[in-house]
């Protein structure tokens, strides 16, 4: 039986100059595990985080209590294996400087993922494990083919949403509300 060569986990400090080289400028990673992971979104996938972040953006536009950001790097402070980037996020409170440079330092309260065809399940449940692990409130889960949210948190809970539920997110989100069918409908 042959054996698998194991490749060596990359560091905080290896991603961030693996970041600064200049083939990677354009390109979008992230640190999980120790594992460099590129995200290759479609244009199925930007549909749906575009229609999400419109949705966020503007409650948040009306009662200014967060922050929303797209594609945006957050890594605890002393992580030395995960720097991850969640689609969409968003993080209750407006009272520290923006980050301009690096992660953000925190993980969001609200992660939302979008299933890209090339995203295998278990790498993609592993993250959103190591977000509940890590103070993330909600994870919501976006699977295109099926037109369904699967929406975690802390508790264990898992309920699936299909085209005709509303999501929410009450306690960092009050009055909040995205119809599923929403975010699929330039897809239709």
């Amino acid at each position: 039986m042959a054996l698998k060569e194991r490749i060596p986990a990359v560091t905080a400090a290896e991603f961030e100059a693996f970041l600064q080289r200049p083939e990677n400028a354009y390109r979008l990673f992230e640190l999980i595990d120790g594992e460099v992971a590129e995200k290759t979104p479609t244009e199925e996938h930007g549909e749906a985080c575009g229609a999400i972040v419109a949705h966020l953006f503007n409650f948040n536009r009306i009662n200014r209590i967060g922050r929303v950001t797209l594609e945006a790097r957050h890594a605890l402070p002393g992580s030395h294996d995960h720097d991850v980037m969640p689609d969409v996020s968003f993080i209750v409170g407006i009272d520290r400087p923006s980050v301009t440079r690096g992660a953000i330092p925190q993980m969001p309260d609200l992660a939302v993922e979008v299933k890209s065809p090339d995203d295998k399940l278990p790498k993609l449940l592993k993250k959103v494990a190591y977000y509940l692990e890590n103070g993330t409130r909600w994870v919501w889960v976006v699977y295109p083919e099926s037109r369904t949210v699967h929406v975690y948190q802390p508790t264990g809970e898992v309920q699936v949403f299909g085209e005709n539920d509303v999501l929410t997110a009450e306690d960092i989100l009050p009055g909040f509300q995205l119809p599923v069918r929403d975010i699929f409908q330039s897809q239709s």
